[in-house]
């Protein structure tokens, strides 16, 4: 191995650079117990920031038209607390109409009941549990036999509850009223002031935040601030057209349908919307229960149910993917786990804020070191390079998997890049664990096995790449075939050619090999992979050489050119017409021509490589074999020896 893979794979030297997480831990522990304890001051600062970064696109829209700062911030701040007082008022007012409404549905509730528990059988499961429940009341209001109670025996009459009623003053019935109110019109008064203040001082409260933060490092701190502002604020403001869009149609739907108070119902899923997952659910509750109530049939239920599901697929795969021009970049499973966090700390209102709050935890985790696990473990990017799963994947002994991941590349490239980016690196992460003995044989064996396998899980891929060349060959054939542009990928046609692929010195050049075997083979050549065991002495003459027009050994490991070399001479010896070839797989290509010149003059072979591409251009390339080298060997005379010998024994001391 060499020096710079030892310096940058060496377990002690990462160990002692990495920091302790334990005063971050700490600092996220004291963090939360300030939100939890002091939310009646934060949460109103939250609403009023995440506010702020919504309506700071419409403050800009409106100041790019001519309107003076001040009035473009009060017209947009009136203009959207309107809005949210209207809705409110209208929510208040439908839900008091909702709750005197009730009694009315009882009847129909009641006989639709009924109506199931008689088309049940008698020996229905809820037939028998009534039943049993009705078994057990009787059993417990049976009295024992009771006698004429005498005079003397009749229990004294119960105590009369009495009820003292004093009128109330106006004074206390005004405050009665008022009290309840005061909280939430204080809170809501809070949320407007710091709104107005915020969007003024926008420029100033973002130079001292980059003051106070990133002072050393204005451009990660503007680019986190860009990155937060836009992610948020589109965020909201789509997620409101979405919901607007969602919120509309329902209310319509619901009302021709005859569902009582469906603006209401559509009022609320414009909201409850706000709340990943189940807030459609919790939105679709309430009108399924009054179309299970208002009506004595069953029909209007089914096109309720109906309704909710079309809106909700051409909300979720028309509306959105049109209207979002991003996504909030967190991962279905963080947008869960961080609505369960924000609603314990906060509440309801920490549940309709849960998203928008995480995006920024993500925005800071994205552009601060120390907060990079909040990007990892939320974020929806993949944290592990492709060759990295892949090979975690394999040292796992999950080739299964493996494969999925790999199909799920190969819809967009083909099998050649897939292994040239992908597998080989993968297979050079294995190689250097295994130079600094970070991997047990068995480890080893089974990354190997679970390479294998991987290979023979995408023959099948590699069967219609190879119908996919003999029906591009026929359309080239018939003068159909578009004008070819450069491509790093495009192979020669090996019809004809007759290839042999080796393994170099261990199990994962072996891997190597199969997968530069099916690679030739796609391109019509008849190619077979044979492992490194079959170069030993004993061995190598069983090798199925005769008849080849390229061999080609690979190695993983950069130091093994002697061995190389040694290989390179016995194959030409046992097939002087055959083309040898050498590849030193490296994922750096950098100066590639110079060290292929190289080392073909070093081994004495007839081409050398260093990606998958490469080694499949040289053995399906036309070309001669090289003849052997033969080391001439300088012949002394036995005179010249005999004096040399006696003049060292002269010169030996006595």
């Amino acid at each position: 191995m060499s020096e710079e893979s030892n310096r940058d794979y060496g377990s002690g030297s990462i160990a002692a650079a990495q920091p302790s997480k334990l005063p971050t831990l700490a600092a996220m522990a004291a963090a939360v117990a300030v939100l939890y304890f002091a939310r009646a001051v934060f949460l109103p600062l939250a609403v009023a920031i995440l506010l702020t970064f919504a309506l700071a696109p419409v403050v800009s829209n409106l100041r790019k038209v001519g309107l003076p700062r001040m009035p473009a911030v009060i017209v947009s701040v009136a203009a959207a607390f309107l809005s949210l007082s209207i809705f409110s008022a209208v929510v208040a007012m439908q839900v008091s109409e909702v709750a005197q409404n009730l009694p009315t549905y009882q009847y129909n509730i009641v006989e639709k009941i009924r109506a199931l528990k008689e088309a049940e059988s008698e020996n229905s499961v809820i037939d028998r549990l009534g039943r049993f429940v009705e078994r057990i009341g009787t059993e417990l209001s049976r009295a024992e036999p009771q006698t004429r109670p005498s005079s003397e025996a009749r229990p004294p009459p119960e105590p009369l509850l009495v009820e003292i009623f004093s009128p109330q003053r106006p004074i206390e019935m005004l405050r009665n009223i008022v009290n309840p109110l005061v909280g939430p019109l204080a809170t809501t008064g809070l949320i407007i002031i710091v709104v107005i203040f915020m969007l003024l001082e926008r420029e100033d409260l973002r130079d001292r935040f980059i003051r106070l933060v990133g002072y050393g490092d204005l451009h990660r701190t503007t680019q986190a601030l860009q990155d937060a502002g836009s992610r948020v604020g589109q965020y909201l403001l789509m997620q409101l057209v979405v919901n607007i869009t969602y919120g509309i149609p329902l209310a319509a739907g619901l009302w021709v349908l005859g569902i009582p108070n469906a603006v209401l119902w559509g009022m609320l899923a414009i909201v409850l919307r706000f709340v990943p997952y189940i807030g459609p659910i919790i939105a679709a509750l309430v009108p399924l229960f009054l179309a299970f109530s208002v009506a004595p049939g069953w029909s209007v239920l089914l096109w309720t149910a109906a309704l909710f599901i079309l809106l909700e697929l051409l909300s979720n795969n028309v509306v959105e993917p049109w209207l979002y021009g991003s996504r909030t970049g967190l991962s279905p499973l963080a947008i869960i786990v961080a609505a369960i966090f924000w609603a314990w700390l906060w509440g309801p209102v920490g549940l309709v804020l849960s998203t928008p709050l995480t995006v920024c935890l993500v925005v800071l985790g994205r552009h601060v070191p120390q907060f990079e696990f909040f990007e990892i473990l939320f974020g929806n990017e993949p944290v592990l390079d492709p060759k990295e799963r892949l090979y975690q994947r394999l040292l796992a002994g999950d080739p299964d998997e493996a494969t999925d991941n790999a199909e799920e590349m190969l819809e967009e490239k083909y099998l050649v890049e897939f292994y040239d980016t992908v597998a080989i690196p993968a297979l050079l992460l294995a190689e250097r664990d295994r130079a600094r003995q970070a991997m047990t044989e068995a480890q080893l064996a089974q990354v190997a096995e679970s390479g294998h396998v991987l290979v023979a899980n995408l023959q099948e891929i590699a069967s219609e790449e190879e119908e996919e060349e003999e029906e591009g060959e026929d359309d080239s054939a018939d003068g159909s075939e578009e004008d070819d542009q450069a491509d790093d990928y495009d192979l020669p046609d090996g019809e004809g050619k007759s290839v042999l692929c080796i393994g170099g010195r261990g199990d994962l050049d072996d891997v190597a090999a199969s997968m530069l075997a099916q690679v030739v083979t796609i391109q019509g050549a008849e190619a077979q992979s044979a492992s490194y065991r079959d170069l030993k002495l004993g061995n190598i003459r069983a090798l199925a050489l005769e008849g080849r027009s390229a061999v080609i050994i690979g190695f993983l490991n950069q130091d093994s050119r002697r061995h190389a070399k040694f290989i390179v001479r016995r194959l030409k010896r046992l097939t002087p017409t055959a083309r040898i070839g050498v590849a030193f797989w490296r994922e750096n290509q950098e100066g590639a021509s110079d060290r292929k010149a190289q080392l073909i003059e070093e081994l004495q072979a007839d081409f050398a490589a260093f990606s998958i591409v490469d080694a499949a251009r040289e053995t399906l390339s036309e070309g001669e074999a090289r003849p052997v080298k033969v080391a001439r060997m300088r012949i002394v005379p036995r005179s010249a020896t005999r004096r040399v010998r006696t003049q060292g024994k002269e010169k030996a001391p006595a």
